[in-house]
């Protein structure tokens, strides 16, 4: 690998492992893609991610992972599968705030470094056919208000992709082939807000 190559590291679920499409398609590889094209050097991303995972589950991911060090660019996106089990809001908040030291400390200490995801509204899938969308949407945005908030008292840079999953109620291309998670053009805007964030965070 070249030396010069920047690092990013990935924390979060199947939303950051890119369920159901080629990995070069998930969203953490869609933005390193956009800033190498652009002139950056970034390496392949390291990911701990896992399909199903809760706040609680990425601790233990973490913990089981062999992470090198500290990383030039760390992102954080978790909490659609405590929403999804019916956890509590206040597990989420203090789970959630562990996580975000966690993704600081990685980050050398520079929260400007640090980039958190709201979580997506599945809801707003075919997945979610029969089931209570306006609950679970209101679920979605309560847990979106607490890790808002927390990346808003740690500095650290907080990207809002949540309505625009919402749009997947009348664009099926939005959605993978499973009904649930997002396809590869929704990643991609994913992809292009974080880039942009990514620039304009490491003065670029």
């Amino acid at each position: 690998m070249n030396p010069t190559n920047r690092s990013y590291l990935a924390l979060g679920d199947s939303y950051t492992i890119g369920e159901g499409v080629p990995d070069i398609e998930n969203f953490p590889h869609q933005a390193v893609q956009l800033l190498n094209q652009q002139g950056l050097s970034f390496g392949k991303p390291t990911i701990v991610a896992k399909t199903g995972w809760t706040t609680d589950e990425l601790q233990q991911g973490i913990a089981a992972a062999t992470l090198d060090g500290t990383y030039d660019i760390v992102s954080l996106l978790i909490g659609v599968n405590n929403q999804y089990r019916g956890r509590s809001s206040t597990e989420y908040a203090e789970q959630f705030e562990l996580l975000l030291q966690q993704a600081i400390a990685f980050a050398g200490r520079h929260p400007q470094h640090v980039f958190v995801l709201s979580i997506p509204d599945w809801g707003a899938t075919p997945y979610a056919e029969g089931r209570d969308r306006a609950q679970i949407a209101k679920e979605i945005d309560s847990f979106n208000a607490i890790n808002k908030s927390l990346a808003d008292e740690y500095g650290v840079h907080y990207i809002d992709i949540t309505p625009g999953t919402r749009e997947a109620t009348t664009d099926p291309s939005l959605v993978t082939t499973d009904h649930l998670h997002p396809s590869g053009k929704e990643y991609g805007r994913w992809a292009a807000k974080l880039a942009d964030s990514i620039k304009a965070a490491i003065g670029l």
